[in-house]
């Protein structure tokens, strides 16, 4: 589920909800069983970038019980499993910056502190550092 709402002319925010029960495999992106997520944008017209945009988002995200025991017991996910899974919520931070190069040109400058990564208390925090490229056609 998706909640997207301008709440103002310059700002925008966001609330997003996932839930499946942990026994079915899903390949499109990484192993998350339940996920909410919320976030806001603003648009750049305070600083004479119009199609510029700066943001930040936290997500949590959450394994079903049957995903964690398997893990746990030295289990492999596509992504997940180097042995005993100290469970954990995931927990990730992120702020951007979005910034309108030339025509449908955009790049995003992105980082993120990801807490718990693949769900366990034995690891992190890390930091993710990115950089993205959006062309319009």
């Amino acid at each position: 589920m998706n909640l997207e709402e301008d709440v103002t002319s310059q700002v925008r925010a966001f609330v997003r909800w996932g839930w499946n029960d942990g026994r079915t495999e899903s390949f499109a992106y990484t192993e998350i069983d339940g996920t909410v997520a919320f976030g806001a944008d603003l648009r750049g017209d305070a600083w004479r970038r119009r199609l510029d945009k700066i943001g930040a988002a936290y997500v949590l995200n959450a394994l079903s019980g049957d995903h964690r025991e398997y893990l746990r017991l030295g289990g492999s996910g596509f992504l997940l499993g180097d042995g005993g899974l100290n469970y954990g919520r995931e927990g990730i931070f992120e702020a951007y910056y979005t910034a309108h190069l030339w025509r449908g040109v955009f790049a995003s400058p992105d980082l993120q502190r990801v807490a718990r990564p693949g769900y366990n208390r034995d690891r992190g925090p890390v930091l993710v550092p990115s950089l993205r490229l959006h062309i319009d056609f």
